[in-house]
């Protein structure tokens, strides 16, 4: 899906949790309903982390240049690591509210809450299934999905307690629906806060075991050694790897390049790839009169950025 597209489906969804949480404010004042007017100040965190979702993708879509050799794809990370945390940060607010409302139960209007909480339901269930039509493959726009799912719950929630204390009375329902959504908030924040942290740590992504792709390379016919191999995520669906990889005497280093990348590509679907090849037996300082059985000085093995990969007899 074109980010234009993604864009558009977003701000549908913005529209419909803007309009929606203007007409819960005015009803909370009337109603004189805490419950009301904290669920809006939910949704405004929702709107926020859309408009934040929006320009995250405005940015990430400018060219690489200058300094920004990747362009600035990485705010789209940014955006999601933000939703993450204010997910964690209202959760802690919440979770104070409602411990406060077990204690303290105030009077709530039921009959008006649960109304209010059925339309929040519908226009929620729309602005979800508007952002789940972008990709969701982009934690940025994932960041922005569990905000709005996580105001849905909040409403489902809500309606429920607002059933209850319309049959029974019992004001406490509000409280401990809330709990509920404090857990289910605390879950997502905590998943966007884990999947950006591993973007931002240059962790290879989840699903990419770097030791066992290491001795997938050295498993290749003519291949000797890998070593110096790094897997990263540049932004969410962008893998990006790079490796020295030495070959037999006499290979066609060129080939074996355009092989293992195929691999890559194929079976690993990495196409960013920065692979320098050499043979793993030439004429240096290390033994002038002939070959290495390695082509580096143990110098350079020992100065190596993670483990090396060698083929060698264990290995078949």
């Amino acid at each position: 899906m074109s980010p234009n597209a993604d864009r558009r489906w977003l701000s549908i969804a913005l529209a419909l949790i803007a309009g929606f949480m203007t007409v819960e404010v005015v009803v909370g004042i009337i109603a004189q309903s805490l419950a009301l007017l904290s669920d809006a100040a939910h949704m405004l965190t929702d709107a926020a982390s859309i408009v934040l979702a929006l320009f995250a993708m405005k940015l990430a879509a400018r060219p690489a240049k200058g300094i920004f050799t990747y362009g600035l794809k990485r705010a789209e990370i940014l955006s999601a690591m933000a939703n993450g945390l204010t997910l964690l940060l209202l959760a802690l607010w919440l979770t104070y509210e409602a411990i406060h409302r077990l204690i303290e139960p105030p009077p709530v209007e039921g009959g008006l809450v649960l109304v209010t909480a059925l339309v929040g339901i519908v226009v929620n269930v729309l602005a979800a299934w508007a952002i789940s039509k972008a990709n969701r493959s982009s934690l940025n726009v994932e960041g922005a999905f569990q905000h709005v799912l996580n105001d849905l719950f909040a409403f489902i929630a809500t309606a429920v307690a607002g059933l209850v204390i319309l049959l029974t009375g019992f004001t406490r329902a509000d409280g401990i629906a809330s709990l509920i959504v404090v857990a289910l908030m605390v879950k997502a924040g905590l998943g966007l806060v884990r999947d950006s942290g591993r973007i931002f740590l240059e962790a290879a992504p989840a699903g990419v075991n770097p030791d066992a792709l290491g001795d997938r390379l050295v498993g290749q016919t003519d291949v000797d050694e890998v070593h110096d191999l790094h897997v990263w995520q540049i932004t969410s669906g962008q893998t990006a790897l790079s490796a020295h990889v030495l070959v037999t005497p006499g290979s066609d280093c060129h080939a074996l390049r355009r092989s293992l990348e195929l691999l890559l590509s194929s079976d690993y679907g990495i196409t960013h790839t920065t692979l320098q090849v050499d043979h793993a037996c030439v004429e240096g300082a290390i033994a002038p009169e002939g070959c290495t059985s390695l082509p580096m000085a143990e110098a350079h093995h020992r100065n190596t950025h993670g483990p090396i990969h060698r083929n060698e007899p264990h290995h078949h």
